[in-house]
């Protein structure tokens, strides 16, 4: 029998520890009042009689205090439960020592490589996660009911971003860039006035993003739309001044070539200010502004001309990249672009096709643009088209009182995300069973995500006055609290979920992809959905069905029931279970089925979805991405590409990864060795299996192959 501690290790049953722990509690009562040695060997024997492969160490525990209370020992049950407490309080004074000194001399592996932006090298960005872990700290042992940290540490669900939890600040949001350009903001106290030219901004734009970014853990979206308009005020600008100093000297032909000229200047200068300082700016939490910039023409938009010019120089410029300390032209992580496509643009003879093949260009060679397409959104949120806010998160869509949509401003409070695997291998094919557990488990996450709610009630505008006072989410007075915002659907929370295919695969047998799957997976999906509308009706709070990218957690619920669990093949033998409804990376499928098959539960997943296809060389299959967003137009609302081709998802580097010295593969650019956040291609000369071996040595190296 398995004993699983509380730190979720697995060690070999002791029956000794038992005897021991009732006999220290023995010593501190009268001898009538003591178990006797016959006692503790029938409570051992009971617990060995349960035949369990594997059982909690709180079990245990609970076991043995009902059967002192059964034999009438209630003087020894009360010591043992004060010496039980006594331990835990042990246990619970300083748990968060080795995490932080782990921190500190770089072996914290779990928390160090937990967030792609984050460099935990740094004196910086080492302060934020070592205050993050006394949060995380706090949290499990005082701020969350002992349910809910319990069912977080045994994988029942996540709780995502416990290590910002003791502070009311929010997850990500939709910046109201509009707003604060058009009246102005103020930051650090200093009066922001509306900008007069394109260039300021944008400089304008980026200084918003650090501050906003500071003040909250997730990310954060910009409408790029709002630019267009300096952009033209720069021209005007321009053509005034030259006007009044050449109009008798030149022509109207030679000035305005000449407007058009510093205008292109302008622009160019200004979306690189706005690449470099999202890029160079550090928050305050030491690492770069987790920040989307969302690309979209608007038919009815008056600076329609211009928009379309910021977005052409913004994806020439992703294209180019940015030049890393060896002067080597990399792939920046942030900004993410997220690329609209519509009528006048998805590659039928539109007006801005040139954008879309430009975009395609830059997803080739460096992985960004998304691609959204305008037409499948407006048929699920009610006509809108609008940005996923920095995390990928959808809001839902909200009307103010005069009865105007709005999305900008508003903001996501926070996530918990149920693990679905787990409770299939729990059912073990009994629906009814499953049906139940699922059940309780969601009520599980409705009182985790409620305390993310009750934990942002009462928060005063001066606690981020960017957010809360001047424009980013709302314009309120001083001392106001931000209470309107938490409820009637303004903000939302998030209910997450992995492993659709997992899950569906130990109820069914069968992949989700199957006809039988695909029934059993929807049904899930619209119970999950039912959960999140039933919450919203029940507390007026607008909660939603999310989704979206969860590496690092897809991991580690895969890594906490193969532990509980054991192997169990095509579930915890992977070592990962497969994110949200997405399709197994091992099925046989091509881009246009996976793209159609995931399309109905992206209707389902309306608080957040996104979709991936895999393309081989992607520089040398230009007119292949093409169809693919063609089809992405007519048939899904949010879709990536991934390529067979090196990147590290760490630094954004592109190129070839090669292996070092320790038989590792290691980033050249910024020296990450984590395979689970690079994508490598299995070269012929670089096979990583189990004859694994070392292709930057000169030495030839001879191994038996097996898969080239």
């Amino acid at each position: 029998m398995k004993v699983i501690k509380r730190d979720g290790r697995a060690v070999d049953y002791d029956r000794e520890k038992i005897e021991i722990a009732i006999e220290k509690a023995n010593k501190e009562v009268k001898p009538r009042e003591r178990a006797s040695k016959q006692d503790i060997k029938n409570i051992i024997k009971y617990i060995e009689e349960l035949d369990k492969k594997r059982i909690l160490v709180e079990d245990i525990q609970d076991i043995i205090e009902q059967k002192l209370m059964e034999i009438q020992k209630y003087e020894l049950a009360k010591r043992y439960i004060v010496y039980r407490y006594t331990r835990a309080l042990v246990r619970k004074q300083n748990t968060t020592d080795e995490s932080i000194l782990g921190l500190i001399r770089s072996t914290n592996k779990d928390v160090m490589e937990e967030n792609s932006n984050k460099n935990a090298v740094v004196a910086s960005t080492q302060r934020d996660l070592i205050a993050g872990e006394v949060s995380k700290d706090l949290t499990k042992r005082i701020l969350l009911p002992e349910k809910v940290t319990k069912a977080h540490e045994e994988g029942v669900l996540h709780f995502h971003d416990a290590d910002y939890f003791l502070q009311p600040i929010f997850n990500c949001c939709l910046i109201n860039i509009g707003d604060m350009l058009d009246n102005g903001t103020v930051m650090h106290g200093k009066l922001i006035e509306s900008p007069k030219s394109f260039q300021v901004a944008c400089t304008v734009m980026t200084q918003i993003i650090a501050a906003v970014a500071s003040s909250q853990y997730g990310g954060q979206s910009v409408d790029i739309s709002h630019l267009g308009k300096y952009l033209r005020k720069s021209y005007n600008k321009f053509k005034k001044e030259l006007q009044e100093e050449y109009e008798n000297d030149l022509s109207s032909e030679m000035i305005e070539s000449l407007v058009e000229k510093r205008v292109k200047a302008e622009l160019s200068a200004g979306v690189q200010t706005i690449q470099y300082q999202i890029n160079t700016l550090m928050t305050t939490n030491g690492q770069s502004p987790f920040v989307t910039i969302f690309l979209n023409l608007k038919k009815d938009d008056p600076y329609i001309k211009e928009n379309a010019m910021i977005i052409e120089e913004i994806l020439k410029q992703r294209i180019q990249g940015i030049k890393n300390e060896k002067g080597v032209y990399v792939t920046p992580a942030f900004p993410k672009l997220i690329y609209v496509l519509d009528e006048h643009n998805c590659l039928r003879g539109g007006e801005y096709d040139y954008l879309t093949k430009l975009a395609v260009k830059c997803s080739a060679k460096r992985l960004y643009p998304d691609y959204i397409s305008a037409k499948k959104m407006r048929e699920n949120y009610e006509g809108n088209v609008f940005s996923p806010m920095g995390c990928r998160s959808f809001l839902s869509p909200w009307k103010d009182e005069k009865g105007n949509y709005k999305f900008e401003g508003r903001f996501n409070q926070g996530v918990v995300s149920i693990n679905l695997p787990q409770i299939a291998i729990i059912a073990d094919g009994d629906e009814k069973k499953f049906w139940e557990l699922l059940d309780e488990r969601l009520e599980l996450c409705y009182e985790a995500l409620m305390c993310r709610h009750y934990a942002l009630l009462g928060t005063s505008a001066e606690v981020s006055p960017i957010h809360w006072k001047y424009g980013a989410i709302a314009r309120l007075k001083p001392g106001e609290k931000i209470d309107k915002l938490l409820k009637d659907g303004y903000s939302t929370i998030s209910l997450g979920y992995i492993g659709i295919y997992e899950m569906t695969k130990l109820m069914k047998g069968v992949s989700h992809t199957t006809e039988e799957g695909h029934d059993f997976a929807i049904k899930v999906m619209k119970r999950l959905k039912k959960a999140t509308d039933d919450w919203k009706a029940k507390t007026g709070i607008g909660f939603g069905l999310y989704g979206t990218p969860a590496e690092s957690l897809c991991y580690r619920f895969a890594k906490i029931d193969k532990e509980k669990f054991g192997v169990i093949k095509d579930v915890t033998d992977k070592g990962y279970y497969t994110n949200s409804y997405h399709v197994d990376v091992r099925e046989k499928i091509d881009a246009f089925e996976k793209l159609a098959f995931e399309s109905e539960f992206q209707q389902i997943s309306s608080g957040g979805a996104i979709s991936y296809i895999e393309i081989p060389n992607m520089e040398h299959n230009l007119l292949a991405l093409e169809a693919v967003v063609k089809f992405i137009y007519d048939k899904i609302q949010y879709a990536e590409f991934n390529t067979k081709s090196d990147y590290c998802h760490v630094c954004g580097f592109s190129g070839e990864i090669k292996i070092n010295d320790e038989l590792q593969w290691e980033c050249p650019n910024c020296g990450n060795k984590d395979k689970n956040k690079m994508n490598v291609t299995r070269r012929t000369c670089g096979y990583l299996g189990e004859n694994f071996w070392n292709v930057g040595k000169t030495k030839e190296i001879k191994a038996r192959v097996t898969h080239l």
